[in-house]
């Protein structure tokens, strides 16, 4: 795409996502995600009902009749945005690639993160780290990011979750929210994922077509694997065949939630023919209740 080509696809996805995050996710968020810490605000008269430890002795004695500390919420935060990259995320039969819905996603959480005056960062990775943004605030900043999802352009095709997993907690000293996007057809991160959620408030958000689900009976079928570039012939008639592809499917996903799960760590299943937005409330509004 030339510049004026990926100039209009920012704004389309600018539009889309930035209503979204104004009008539906910015309050959702922001209840589902805690600040750092409580920070004081001010003293005021004691009220029937308040806590006594939150008496502030020395301001009672001076005036003889009790005040209260008032502490309100560090709201300030960190997203991290971690993208999968790799060859399979260019694959979709409906409407769009796995890519495109992920661009939309990111671009519906940073705008949110924005609204309430949160940084944002992005981790783009294959088998190995593509690149990466260092957290910021503002506009500008976001659709710097939109525009690196949109066209960038990966070196490897292949995954390996693990090591974006250990660069991302060697580079993020301080607690973020860190979602994490990608059909997650790899294995072998567990102990990664365990120290990144240990220290970080993580979601992974799986997106998926549904042929990926079950292999469509077509006959013999040349497939490419987007991942290592061979190109096999298949029999998609053999019922065997088909069992195969969808025990090793099952196999993925079950890894994808377990890992998650035993983590303490959030997950969203979104196929890219449903809508993402009922899945990002949903969760939102779980996880703020």
């Amino acid at each position: 795409m030339d510049t004026k080509e990926i100039l209009k696809k920012v704004r389309k996805i600018e539009i889309k996502t930035r209503r979204l995050s104004d009008h539906i996710f910015s309050g959702e968020y922001h209840s589902s995600f805690k600040g750092r810490g409580m920070t004081f605000s001010e003293v005021r008269q004691y009220q029937f009902g308040d806590d006594i430890r939150s008496i502030d002795w020395n301001v009672t004695a001076r005036y003889h009749e009790p005040f209260v500390k008032v502490f309100e919420e560090e709201r300030e935060l960190t997203m991290v945005l971690m993208v999968d990259v790799s060859g399979s995320e260019f694959f979709g039969t409906i409407e769009q690639f796995k890519r495109e819905t992920i661009t939309e996603i990111s671009a519906t959480l940073a705008f949110s993160a924005i609204q309430n005056n949160d940084k944002v960062g992005l981790l783009l990775f294959s088998d190995e780290i593509e690149l990466f943004i260092p957290p910021k605030k503002g506009k500008t900043h976001v659709l710097r990011i939109i525009r690196e999802l949109i066209e960038f352009t990966p070196k490897s095709k292949k995954t390996d979750i693990n090591q974006a997993l250990r660069y991302l907690s060697n580079v993020m000293k301080k607690k973020a929210i860190v979602f994490m996007l990608s059909d997650f057809m790899d294995d072998d991160y567990d102990n990664a994922l365990k120290i990144v959620a240990r220290k970080h408030d993580v979601t992974g958000i799986r997106v998926y077509d549904r042929f990926e689900e079950n292999l469509p009976s077509l006959g013999m079928v040349p497939m490419l694997d987007a991942e290592t570039g061979k190109t096999l012939l298949v029999n998609t008639s053999s019922k065997k065949i088909r069992n195969n592809y969808r025990s090793h499917y099952l196999k993925a996903v079950d890894q994808f939630e377990n890992t998650f799960r035993k983590s303490g760590a959030g997950i969203i299943n979104t196929r890219i023919d449903e809508s993402y937005v009922k899945k990002l409330l949903g969760y939102f509004k779980r996880k703020g209740a």
